[in-house]
């Protein structure tokens, strides 16, 4: 069997899939953008999550689909990852979808250092100075002077730190719930917390001329995450993490052939500083899971 038909090159495929359809995700949503009001296409993204997770598992799952020990946790999720895809909905009609890219790419690394505060885990000198790096490169992207400096700014910022915090909630309580509730509650919770603040910039004649670009902002969302839960399924998240990154190289491809965005020179560096420290974070997480493994014994 190749290497690519096995489970790990099996999960790398998929998250490498999962990365392009993120990507595809944000290009679409800045551009849907300026076709249809910005929280018409936040509400759809959500309900589409609900109903077609329902749609695809309950027939499988039956009420366990429903069932949840952890109804808080679930909401908070929802909340968080909801306020996280409200910041980025927001965000990318203002700033270049790459630069943007590679600032949320931060997230694992702010996530590590919010897991050392509240959960006490140890973090290791060389993960504060990858933390400290991906910073740096974060502040050549938006320096003064520079296409994504301004107030915009601030969507990538309380992102950032929504993301990390749902990162840290999620592996604070990973193993008690089924992947595919989370995945059902988060897309009910986010529409649910949607459809009261929709009501204020409906338009129907946007929902019904534009609607193609509501059903792709929906099945990348919905199916990007699916595409993730699969890949963790068959590959751990150190081994997976690093492809994570594919993801900037697409999101900044997709800004120069819809936009005609291309970051420049110091820009460029900030994001290949970024991606280093977030590749090289989860490159030292897998080599402390391998001296973590007892070696075996005749």
């Amino acid at each position: 069997m190749s290497f690519w038909r096995s489970q790990q090159g099996g999960g790398i495929l998929l998250i490498v899939l999962t990365a392009l359809c993120f990507a595809a995700l944000d290009t679409t949503t800045k551009y849907a953008g300026k076709l249809a009001p910005v929280l018409m296409l936040l509400w759809f993204r959500y309900l589409f999550q609900a109903v077609v997770t329902f749609a695809l598992r309950f027939p499988v799952q039956g009420t366990a689909l429903l069932t949840t020990p952890n109804p808080r946790f679930q909401a908070l999720r929802g909340v968080l990852l909801l306020t996280t895809s409200a910041c980025s909905f927001l965000g990318l009609q203002y700033l270049p979808v790459g630069e943007f890219t590679a600032m949320v790419m931060l997230s694992p690394l702010v996530a590590t250092a919010m897991a050392a505060v509240v959960l006490k885990n140890p973090v290791s000198p060389g993960r504060w100075v990858l933390t400290a790096l991906g910073l740096a490169g974060v502040l050549l992207v938006i320096r003064p002077g520079g296409a994504v400096f301004g107030w915009a700014l601030l969507f990538p910022a309380l992102l950032v730190t929504t993301y990390a915090w749902f990162q840290v909630l999620t592996s604070r309580l990973s193993g008690e719930e089924n992947p595919y509730t989370t995945h059902f509650y988060t897309g009910l919770v986010g529409a649910l917390l949607m459809s009261p603040v929709v009501v204020f910039s409906w338009d129907t004649s946007a929902l019904l001329t534009q609607w193609p670009w509501f059903l792709a902002i929906g099945f990348f969302g919905t199916f990007g995450h699916l595409m993730l839960i699969r890949a963790y399924a068959r590959a751990p998240a150190p081994v997976l993490s690093p492809y994570l990154y594919s993801q900037i190289a697409f999101a900044t491809f997709a800004g120069w052939l819809i936009f005609d965005h291309v970051p420049d020179t110091l820009a460029w560096l900030g994001i290949a500083v970024i991606a280093f420290g977030g590749v090289g974070n989860a490159m030292m997480t897998a080599r402390e899971m391998r001296r973590a493994v007892p070696p075996l014994t005749a």
